[in-house]
């Protein structure tokens, strides 16, 4: 099975009272673009994220989540100096926290951080089709032959029909096979 492969830059999910706490009382999430999965988008709003040895600006994902998570690859991690375990998005009990600070204000957040765990999004009829299911673990190849082709293990597959077909690994993962956008890969199971 083919599947596209996008690279997940660093990023972050807030809830709505973190918004507020860092954009004031009136902020709304502003949509800049879409993205692949059906209803998210990446938004014009930015916040730092300041860990015990660095800081750097990401941009927010909408829409409003129930958690606020911070979504960072390894180097990342060891540039803020924070121990992200990789986890899937969503799993964030008993990880790190960060300080974020915006325009209007900051907040500590005392869980959250994470590096994503490589994961293939697809809908049920594209998962029946493919014989997939949801929280599968598969391997998928990608890159160019005789370059920097890479087999890419442990790869979760989540199945929900508000998801469209794709998988998403983040920066580093991206760089270590060389990869220039998207990309198709092939999908081992």
């Amino acid at each position: 099975m083919k599947i596209m492969v996008e690279t997940s830059a660093r990023h972050i999910h807030v809830t709505k009272e973190v918004l507020v706490t860092l954009f004031g009382k009136d902020a709304v999430l502003t949509k800049k673009k879409d993205l692949s999965q059906p209803g998210q988008f990446v938004c014009t709003e930015k916040v730092t994220v300041v860990g015990p040895k660095g800081e750097m600006a990401m941009s927010i994902l909408g829409p409003e989540r129930s958690a606020t998570q911070v979504e960072i690859s390894l180097t990342d991690a060891r540039k803020l100096g924070i121990s992200a375990p990789v986890r899937e998005s969503g799993d964030i009990e008993g990880t790190p926290g960060c300080k974020l600070v915006g325009p209007a204000g900051e907040c500590q957040i005392e869980c959250g951080v994470i590096a994503a765990k490589r994961h293939i999004h697809l809908d049920t009829l594209s998962a029946e089709k493919a014989g997939l299911k949801d929280k599968q673990i598969v391997s998928v190849r990608v890159g160019t032959p005789g370059q920097r082709e890479l087999t890419f293990d442990n790869v979760v597959v989540r199945v929900s029909d508000s998801y469209a077909p794709a998988m998403h690994i983040d920066t580093d993962e991206s760089n270590a096979a060389g990869l220039a956008g998207t990309v198709d890969g092939e999908v081992i199971a």
